[in-house]
């Protein structure tokens, strides 16, 4: 139960009498004030409400108060606050209440219908390993589907191979050079439009393995040889690099498969259907585009649809565009009938963002279609940007950083701030092991509560049935369980706005709850959580700390990050 939901509902029954405007409702909010002097939760409604009763916020917020009042015995304080609020404090067994409830399924809705969801992140193209950028957004997409799935829902993980096109040429080309390298001793051109990683030398000699009697002549001759082969050991030392991180996908969809099936095809015709394709002339791109002249391509109607301009399906040697092939991708994503698609894609794609939102409402209105983007990732250390391999070429590898700090710091941190904002990956942070890193502190809680419960000859996974809450009465405890039934919310704001930077700061302000817990225990013998002889209060600590570790346990696991019980 989300208590803030609650008690906008019961509190919205009580003024059931008031006309309120049904669009302006969810304006109206239960939330946690910002300060702690202003009770446990606030009540927005006088401050949404008062202009359309055209009476002055604080006058309607004491009419509110008096009704509540009356109405109701939960608290122990309620105050107006300007410009227009009504905070409440709590009787402390109201929240003790509310502690008893949590279980191992604690913040998930009840009631929502379970859709099958499509997320498709990281197709990153099979040329080489996984960089830092590739970490972050494959991170994000994993945490995210697992939270959709803990929702509720049906989400398939989704890999676009993105196996065709001229990219694809040269790293075959270049696969092919270090080929000739190893056989004959020629040196690897200094081409710009190859790639020069060192990794290319692994993939070539993987590549050699598999075409032991074929005869490597000039490139035009082997280039269908050496593509398949090349791809596959690009895409598995991707898959390896996926594991590392703990990402699965359950999907892999081939960018030639689709060409091959002549996708495109059909989704053109259905937008030509539609009168959304035309042959036409694009406008002038603005900036410096000396060699730019008109000439007729086959057009996508995407302003129609939100986007600034038209977009060109066909190049000027009548081939397709890139960004045809992902109109067909879609198209054949939209055949498989999901209830909702997320595509998660990197900063660099923001351009992608409107035209494919287009593309898809113009093949399926009815489709719930959505577009993350993953902002980039900057490393530092001892307060220095931070290049930690060459092996590459000119990026830094992902498998290096999970060898650098592990996979739980890695998917932890990787996640801590929004999708939106850049992120600062500070080593010396996340290697620490203080209370100032996140990952550590909120490890480090687990392990000290699977402590208590093993001196205590406590099973953490028994439930205890027979603790008395009202034992329970210090500030330090009552902040604890404050901070726990905050839990739904967070799960609300996750779903809300598809995001989940929300769950480990949560964690990691609700560990620092519990080491300020643990640490008064130190200062003051009644604070102690075990060591003392009343064993009814030590059971009603234990019992709150089995809650807390529900919680905890619960994000963790959202986050795909281990839940230490020794440290």
């Amino acid at each position: 139960m989300n208590i803030f939901d609650y008690y906008k509902n019961l509190f919205l029954k009580i003024i059931k009498d008031i006309p309120i405007d049904k669009s302006i409702i969810k304006k109206i909010t239960v939330e946690t004030p910002k300060q702690k002097i202003f009770g446990d939760i606030s009540f927005n409604a006088p401050l949404i409400l008062a202009s359309s009763l055209k009476k002055q916020p604080m006058q309607l917020a004491n009419e509110i108060k008096e009704l509540i009042q009356a109405a109701n015995n939960d608290f122990e304080k309620i105050e107006v606050a300007k410009p227009g609020f009504i905070n409440f404090t709590f009787k402390k067994e109201i929240f003790l209440k509310f502690i008893k409830i949590i279980d191992k399924n604690y913040g998930k809705p009840t009631s929502t219908k379970s859709n099958k969801i499509n997320i498709e992140f990281v197709s990153a193209n099979p040329t080489g390993p996984l960089h830092v950028g590739h970490c972050r957004g494959a991170i994000f997409g994993d945490v995210l589907s697992n939270f959709l799935k803990f929702y509720g829902h049906n989400v398939v993980k989704e890999y676009y191979i993105n196996d065709y096109g001229n990219q694809i040429y040269l790293f075959v080309k270049s696969v092919y050079f270090r080929i000739i390298e190893l056989q004959k001793g020629k040196a690897f051109p200094e081409d710009q439009g190859l790639y020069p990683g060192e990794y290319i030398i692994d993939i070539a000699k993987d590549v050699l393995k598999n075409i032991k009697n074929e005869n490597i002549s000039s490139f035009d001759e082997t280039i269908s040889i050496l593509t398949p082969y090349a791809i596959k050991s690009a895409l598995d030392i991707i898959k390896k690099d996926l594991d590392l991180m703990g990402i699965v996908h359950d999907n892999f969809v081939s960018e030639s498969d689709i060409v091959n099936r002549d996708i495109l095809s059909e989704a053109i015709e259905k937008l030509k259907n539609k009168g959304d394709v035309y042959t036409g002339v694009l406008p002038k791109p603005k900036g410096d585009a000396e060699d730019w002249e008109p000439r007729e391509q086959l057009l996508f109607k995407s302003s129609k649809y939100g986007d600034d301009v038209d977009r060109a399906l066909q190049k000027s040697d009548n081939t397709w565009t890139y960004f045809a092939n992902d109109v067909a991708y879609h198209y054949d994503k939209l055949k498989r009938n999901f209830d909702y698609y997320i595509n998660i894609l990197g900063a660099d794609h923001a351009g992608y963002v409107k035209r494919l939102s287009s593309a898809v409402n113009a093949l399926n209105n009815n489709k719930t279609f959505s577009i993350k983007l993953s902002q980039i990732v900057k490393l530092y250390k001892s307060g220095k940007p931070f290049r930690m391999s060459k092996r590459a070429g000119d990026f830094i590898l992902a498998k290096d950083l999970i060898d650098a700090v592990g996979k739980d710091s890695a998917r932890f941190m990787m996640v801590y701030r929004s999708s939106n904002s850049q992120l600062d990956f500070d080593f010396d942070l996340v290697t620490d092991t203080s209370k100032d890193n996140p990952i550590f502190y909120v490890q480090y809680a687990c392990a000290r509560i699977n402590s208590l419960f093993d001196k205590s000859n406590f099973d953490i996974e028994k439930p205890i049935t027979d603790a008395k809450l009202e034992n329970l009465k210090y500030e330090t405890e009552f902040n604890l369980i404050k901070k726990i039934v905050e839990w739904p919310k967070i799960v609300n704001l996750c779903y809300q706005n598809l995001e989940v930077h929300y769950i480990p700061y949560y964690l990691y302000e609700l560990s620092s709850e519990f080491h300020t817990y643990w640490n008064a225990g130190k200062e003051n013998d009644d604070l102690k959580i075990i060591g003392h002889s009343d064993k009814e209060l030590i059971n009603s600590r234990l019992y709150l700390l089995q809650k807390l570790y529900l919680v905890l346990t619960i994000g963790l696991n959202i986050l795909d990050v281990k839940v230490l019980k020794k440290m």
